[in-house]
């Protein structure tokens, strides 16, 4: 990619985590305001009280921006394990009650021209279907490139969702555990799951969507399933993944022939 171009998608991200974190801001502000208008009058105990369960969980801690939160899906290189992985979650990580054990479907559009239907597990994987309803809420998504694909037999995904769309940048924020990891490393097609690095709490912004049956190396751990794709991986694969790969890397994956940005998406909670 030609520096110019790089740098002017660097703006772009930044500018989305500029308005993500005024977005949260401005929501964090109307929250205090809803609680503080409910309790006045009603005392300094009813005030504590409202404050302890409308706080959102929060988890203090340094944050390593930029690190790769690849999927690291290959049968010959994966991840390893860090002796030094922090074991707990880092930065301002939306509380998984946003899921509320529910199901929560919507739409991921691509290219303007790909709309793929999509269901989260909130019952199965309520952080990591918390994280994705936030995120997807606050239009973080929007305008971030999907930058790795793998198309070989039995090894089939789109991974997506880094803040600066080479697979570095986020949220401000990692979190974990793992959860609903398939227990023989299968993914099925239509999987959408959570991609991270060696650290199960390293899971952060980016996802991969599973086009075609894969098996994953599970020995550091696997990958949260926090959905689906519901409809729409026909064109999906017939616009994007069966065009094939620029350059391909060690692991046999690479960036996309045909450019691929998320220009849309949709969530809300099933009725």
């Amino acid at each position: 990619m030609a520096p110019k171009n790089q740098a002017r998608d660097n703006r772009e991200a930044r500018e989305r985590l500029r308005l993500y974190t005024a977005r949260q801001g401005l929501h964090e502000r109307q929250r205090r305001r809803r609680v503080r208008d409910n309790v006045v009058g009603a005392g300094v105990l009813v005030l504590v009280a409202a404050l302890a369960t409308g706080s959102q969980l929060a988890f203090a801690g340094s944050h390593g921006g930029g690190a790769d939160a690849s999927a690291s899906a290959s049968a010959t290189a994966t991840p390893t394990p860090s002796a030094s992985a922090t074991a707990a979650n880092t930065g301002d990580v939306p509380s998984k009650s946003i899921a509320k054990d529910s199901t929560w479907t919507g739409s991921l559009t691509l290219n303007k021209d790909v709309k793929l239907g999509i269901e989260l597990d909130g019952e199965k994987a309520p952080q990591a279907a918390s994280v994705e309803i936030k995120l997807i809420q606050e239009q973080f998504y929007n305008g971030t490139t999907c930058h790795r694909l793998a198309d070989s037999t039995g090894f089939e995904f789109l991974q997506c969702g880094s803040a600066n769309g080479d697979g570095t940048g986020d949220a401000g924020f990692q979190y974990g555990p793992l959860e609903n990891v398939p227990s023989d490393g299968e993914y099925t097609k239509g999987t959408i799951a959570i991609a991270r690095s060696s650290s199960a709490y390293s899971q952060t912004t980016q996802f991969f969507i599973v086009y075609g049956d894969t098996t994953l190396d599970g020995s550091t751990g696997g990958y949260t399933v926090v959905g689906k794709v519901t409809s729409g991986l026909d064109e999906l694969e017939s616009k994007i993944t069966s065009k094939g790969i620029s350059s391909a890397g060690s692991d046999g994956t690479g960036e996309p022939k045909v450019a691929t940005k998320i220009t849309g998406a949709t969530i809300e909670q099933e009725k």
